[in-house]
C-alpha cells in the first residue's frame, strides 16, 4: 500500500531328494537375502541426487544490507540511492520489506512480470544478490508524501473500510492500518508511496495485467477491477500522504492564558 491412499498331497521322499531340495531351499532363501540387502543401497544411492537442489536452495542467506549497498548502486538511478525515487512513475523501495523486493525481482527475472527495463536488471541477479539488495532498500526509511485533501475522505474510507456492497475489502486488511504491509505474507508497504506509480498500477491491473499466475499474485487483479476510476485516485492520493505521525501532526498545546 497483509500469508498446506491345493494344499499338496504328502509324498515319501528319499534322503538324496530331501538333500537336494534343502539345497535349493537353501539357495533361493540365500539369492533373497542378497536381493533384500542389495535393493535398499541402491534406493540409497539413487536418493542421493535429490538432496543436490535442497543444498542449492539454501545457498541464499538472509540479506546483507552492508552488502546491498553496492549491488544497488544500479537502482539508485530510477529508485533513489535511498530508495526515495524523485521520479513518481518510478516507485519508492525505502521501507520496503526484503521478501517482497526478492519476490518482485524473481517475477521480473522469470518475465512473470513484464517490464524491459527490470528484466535487464533482475537478470544477472542471483538469489544472494536479491536478498542483499532487499535488505539494503528495507533498512531505509521512506518520505512522506502529500495527499490531495479534496481526495481523503474518499480514499480513507476505501482505504480503511472498504465497499461491502461492491465486494471490495479495506486495503488495511491485507498492507496493515498504517500502510506498513505484511512482510510475512508479502503484502507490500504503501505508505508515502508516489501516487501516479499506485495509480499506474491499480489502472494496470484494472485492465487485466497479471504479475504471475499463482493465487498470491492473482488478489490484486480481483480487486482492482471492482475499483472505478475515482476510486482508484482516491487511493493513490491517499496512499501517497500515508506515514507514521509526526512532531508535526501532533496537535499543538493550547498557549498559556497569561
Amino acid at each position: 500500500m497483509g500469508f498446506r491412499f491345493a494344499g499338496f498331497r504328502p509324498a515319501v521322499f528319499s534322503s538324496a531328494a530331501v538333500l537336494i531340495f534343502a539345497m535349493a531351499a537353501g539357495t533361493a532363501i540365500a539369492q533373497d537375502a542378497a536381493k533384500s540387502t542389495a535393493e535398499p543401497a541402491k534406493a540409497a544411492t539413487a536418493a542421493q541426487p535429490a538432496a543436490a537442489p535442497a543444498t542449492a536452495e539454501a545457498a541464499a542467506k538472509p540479506g546483507d544490507a552492508a552488502a546491498g549497498q553496492g549491488k544497488a548502486a544500479a537502482c539508485g538511478a530510477c529508485h533513489g540511492m535511498d530508495g526515495n525515487s524523485t521520479d513518481p512513475q518510478y516507485p519508492k523501495l525505502a521501507g520496503q520489506s526484503e521478501q517482497y523486493i526478492v519476490h518482485q525481482l524473481e517475477n521480473f527475472k522469470s518475465s512473470k512480470r513484464q517490464n524491459p527495463i527490470m528484466l535487464g536488471m533482475a537478470t544477472p541477479l542471483s538469489e544472494q544478490d536479491m536478498h542483499d539488495v532487499g535488505a539494503y532498500f528495507a533498512s531505509k526509511t521512506a518520505l512522506p508524501g502529500v495527499a490531495d485533501q479534496a481526495l481523503v475522505e474518499h480514499g480513507q474510507q476505501l482505504f480503511r473500510e472498504g465497499d461491502v456492497k461492491r465486494g471490495i475489502p479495506a486495503c488495511m486488511a491485507c498492507h496493515s492500518i498504517d500502510g506498513r504491509g505484511n512482510p510475512g505474507a508479502m503484502y507490500p508497504q504503501l505508505e508515502s508511496q508516489h501516487a501516479q506509480y499506485i495509480q499506474a498500477t491499480l489502472k494496470a491491473w484494472h485492465d487485466g495485467t497479471s504479475w504471475g499466475t499463482d493465487a498470491h499474485s492473482q488478489v490484486m487483479p480481483a480487486i482492482a477491477q471492482k475499483l472505478s476510476t475515482d476510486d482508484i485516485a482516491a487511493l493513490a492520493s491517499y496512499v501517497e500522504g500515508l506515514h507514521p505521525a509526526t512532531a508535526e501532526d501532533l496537535p499543538k498545546p493550547a498557549a498559556a492564558t497569561p
